[in-house]
């Protein structure tokens, strides 16, 4: 094994969604930094839906864009559709969407990296880590170098023993057209780590020229598209547009007749898949009473024809994949350019992780995403940014950024991945957040801007608009405080068209909005100041003023759980000698091996009794 010449502070192993964040994040912050990939060419390819954001996964990529990480700036500049999705219902489960082009995602994210100070990308593959004494010190890869580091990243994705299956046939890759990664997760298990088979899945590539999309529904982008990063200004680009088809009864039929060919009923697929999001065989099986189900077909870039139909993925043989997609109505001729697959790969249970991802077996070892148990670029590029900030702080001797549950969805999707480990792909929704009223896209930036400046990962000039933002914000509320409807100097038609006739005293501006059918809109009407307010500072206090009760009432259930959340547990708690536990609790803390009483807490089967036994055991340590 031949040592590179070069050491560093962190090397990441792996250049998808997680790995790019972690570089990116890690180098950022000043530390020297080593990217390294099997392939430089698919640095942030976009291998399932070219698509970022939706139902919470929004939420994360804009807390991310809060931290200072990349991944909502990439998709501002390189998004051709732009929708807020649940309109209609409460700024909690508002979440923004952009479909991307993809290719033009990954060139913007592969220049990115490649201008970025104190980061180097090679292409190589690992396929072990040099460990001494319990501590990583470095990678050796499958050419025979060994690259020595302080602190190692894997984010590693589908590779670790990847196998494709298209039918009964199945080859080994990471994903189609690339190879997978052979000799890393043999030799994470050899270290000890519990690996796991998990399995997933997408659609075929269908030629665009070859679709009547006349006889299909449009779906449009929003007329005013919304960034995802705070720092964007607005989008300017045109916006493409996707469509609506459905499945019927003979697309059914034609599935089910082939489930004695699909690697998925056939028992050949070992890895569990998501139950979130399912192959069409397995929506068709376990949902019999559905008559169709839906498929938006969505563009993969201005400048090509390739069309994916998102809903669609399936690991159904090739021939039967035609007769499938053919029976859609407006897809009777349609031609596939790539054949859909289903993939298995390894994964690592990440009850074997610290919240800051660090893993408990190795010290300054850290995973971030797939490798995880995750699905979604979304998910993983939240571990990655974590991971990336962890490994940069842990060099120089800092304590870890952990994100608590009442702080930002990406607090709620680590705390899920080590307290209660993953059996199958992780997707993160609004409902897995107790506090979701807290944690909305619109107030990112006010929960996460300052711990981006903090650990150094936040640019000044970002910050500093922020802050501006911020004192805008609070000067509004301290102008609608005192700022008053006067019945004597309003025009009376207009206070009972509001529902306001025959009101006797002044109301506050802010009285006013409180209200849940008056909008800035109708504040504008009487006061000549709000319609100078900007867009953003509008809708920040307006959400604040009409939500003020329900926010209170989860900040005092914040306050409530807080003496559980901060209470740490030693790393070397002998659970077995603690009286008051039963068998199966003393166990399961044993396997899971909780780091604060807010996990233990959160371990299914660990009961409130157990927790209180667990806490006076701890104080009594505190007191020794």
């Amino acid at each position: 094994m031949v040592v590179f010449e070069k050491s560093y502070d962190v090397i990441v192993v792996g250049a998808g969604h997680a790995g790019c964040e972690a570089a990116l994040a890690a180098a950022r912050m000043g530390r020297s930094t080593l990217l390294l990939t099997i392939n430089l060419d698919a640095i942030a390819l976009m291998s399932c839906n070219p698509a970022i954001g939706g139902l919470a996964k929004g939420h994360l990529v804009r807390e991310i864009d809060a931290l200072g990480g990349e991944m909502g700036k990439n998709i501002d500049a390189t998004g051709i559709q732009f929708r807020i999705l649940n309109t209609k219902k409460g700024p909690a489960v508002r979440a923004s969407r952009a479909q991307a082009d993809k290719q033009q995602y990954r060139l913007r994210m592969k220049r990115v990296l490649e201008n970025q100070d104190n980061l180097e990308l090679k292409q190589a593959e690992v396929t072990g880590l040099s460990v001494e004494n319990g501590t990583v010190c470095g990678v050796d890869t499958k050419v025979g170098i060994r690259y020595p580091a302080k602190t190692i990243i894997l984010t590693t994705g589908t590779f670790m023993r990847g196998l494709i299956h298209v039918g009964l046939t199945n080859y080994p890759g990471g994903r189609a057209g690339d190879p997978p990664s052979i000799g890393i997760s043999d030799h994470l298990r050899e270290l000890g780590f519990e690996v796991g088979r998990l399995k997933t899945g997408t659609p075929a590539r269908l030629d665009g020229r070859t679709i009547d999309f006349d006889r299909l529904e449009v779906q449009h982008g929003d007329a005013e598209p919304t960034p995802f990063s705070f720092s964007t200004d607005r989008i300017d680009c045109a916006q493409m547009d996707c469509h609506i088809a459905y499945t019927n009864e003979k697309t059914h039929d034609i599935i089910r007749s082939a489930l004695d060919r699909s690697p998925l009923y056939g028992g050949v697929i070992q890895g569990v898949g998501p139950r979130y999001c399912p192959s069409i065989e397995d929506k068709v099986v376990r949902f019999p009473e559905k008559s169709r189900h839906q498929t938006f077909l969505e563009p993969e870039g201005r400048d090509t024809v390739e069309i994916y139909p998102s809903g669609l993925s399936t690991s159904l043989p090739i021939d039967v994949q035609y007769a499938m997609y053919r029976s859609i109505h407006g897809l009777e001729q349609v031609e596939i350019m790539r054949p859909a697959y289903a993939i298995e790969y390894d994964y690592v249970d990440p009850i074997q992780l610290h919240a800051s991802l660090e893993t408990k077996l190795i010290r300054n070892l850290y995973h971030a995403g797939q490798i995880n148990g995750t699905s979604g670029y979304e998910e993983a590029a939240a571990q990655g940014l974590m991971a990336g900030i962890n490994a940069a702080l842990r060099v120089q001797e800092k304590e870890p950024l952990v994100l608590g549950r009442n702080e930002a969805y990406i607090g709620v999707l680590i705390d899920d991945l080590v307290t209660l480990g993953a059996k199958e792909p992780y997707r993160m929704f609004t409902s897995r957040a107790e506090y979701r009223l807290l944690l909305r896209e619109d107030n990112a930036d006010l929960r996460l801007r300052d711990k981006g400046h903090v650990v150094g990962l936040l640019p000044d000039e970002d910050y500093q608009a922020f802050q501006y933002k911020r004192t805008m914000i609070g000067e509004e509320f301290e102008r609608l405080r005192f700022g008053k409807i006067s019945p004597a100097a309003s025009d009376p038609l207009f206070l009972e068209q509001l529902g306001f006739s025959g009101l006797k005293n002044s109301l506050t501006f802010e009285q006013f909005l409180r209200r849940p059918d008056i909008t800035y809109s109708h504040l504008c009407q009487i006061d000549p100041v709000s319609r100078d307010v900007p867009a953003i500072i509008r809708e920040q206090v307006e959400i604040q003023i009409k939500y003020q009760g329900y926010i209170d009432r989860q900040q005092l259930e914040v306050e409530r759980a807080a003496k559980f959340e901060g209470t740490k547990i030693p790393a070397d708690f002998d659970y077995g000698g603690l009286s008051g536990l039963s068998a199966e609790v003393r166990e399961k803390l044993v396997r899971f091996r909780p780091d604060t009483l807010g996990q233990a807490s959160r371990i299914p089967g660990v009961t409130p009794a157990a927790i209180t036994v667990l806490a006076i055991a701890i104080r009594a340590l505190g007191a020794r």
